[in-house]
Parts: C-alpha cells; structure tokens; sequence
C-alpha cells in the first residue's frame, strides 16, 4: 500500500473514534499504527508490503497493550458520578404502610408503587427513604 493509503486509513480511524460516544481508545491506537505505518512507508523507499502490514500490526498491538488501560483510566477516573435512579431520594406517602404492604405515591412526575420493606410501620404523609428500585417499585423504609 502506499504511504497515503496508510495516512488515510489512519485519519478514517481517528475520526471514526470521535465519531463514536465511548469507543473505548480501540481505534487510536490503531489509527495511530497506520499513520506511523504511512511515514515509515514515506520515509522508506520500496518498502515490501509485508513489512508495511508487519509494522502496522505490531505497531497497534504493542500500544494498544502497553498504553490503552492507563490512558482510559488517566481520562474516566475523574469523573463525577451518575444518578442513575430515585434511590436515595426522599419522599412522602400518600397513605400508612404496614412493612411489606405497597401503595401508588407520586415521585419525580411519575407514579411509582412503593413497598415498605422496613420493620415498621410508615404513617400516612410520612416520608420515607428509597433503599432500592426493583424494576418499577420503589422499595422504602424510615427515612431516620
């Protein structure tokens, strides 16, 4: 192949790792391979494809191994975390809940059927604490 077939497989890849929402630092390192492959294939006249794709390989396999995990890590650690769901929020019962008995309550615009799974009862207009999700109920107990 020649040196600007190697440039262009490895823009492709490059651009085709910010197209992508969380590729993983896969095609970097590959992109990255090729672009080098290119300058070696520039930079070495009459260089046999064999060896092109050779150093192309090697090249993305030893930084992909070497590098990937450290760099992913060094650039996901940081971030904050994701409230993924209600639990942990605090609400207020429409209605008193003997543990194990359930009810409709009303929580972020949505009704959700809620099941006390503490050992006490919860009065009516109480507020109670949201242990769990278990597909579409909230599970509760005191909030204190």
């Amino acid at each position: 192949m020649s040196w600007w077939g190697w440039m262009i497989a490895g823009a492709v890849l490059l651009g085709a790792e910010l197209t992508f929402v969380n590729a993983q630092f896969y095609l970097v390192f590959i992109g990255s391979a090729a672009i080098i492959t290119g300058v070696v294939t520039a930079l070495t006249a009459g260089l046999a494809a064999w060896a092109q794709w050779a150093t192309f390989a090697v090249l993305a396999l030893a930084s992909m191994l070497t590098f990937r995990s450290r760099l992913y890590r060094r650039l996901h650690s940081g971030a904050p975390p994701v409230d993924t769901g209600p639990a942990g929020a605090v609400i207020t019962l429409p209605a008193a809940l003997a543990p194990g008995e359930s009810c409709q309550a009303e929580h972020g615009g949505s009704f959700w059927t809620v099941r006390n799974i503490g050992n006490r009862p919860l009065p009516a207009a109480g507020r109670a604490r949201v242990a769990r999700v278990d597909g579409l109920t909230l599970l509760v107990e005191p909030e204190s």
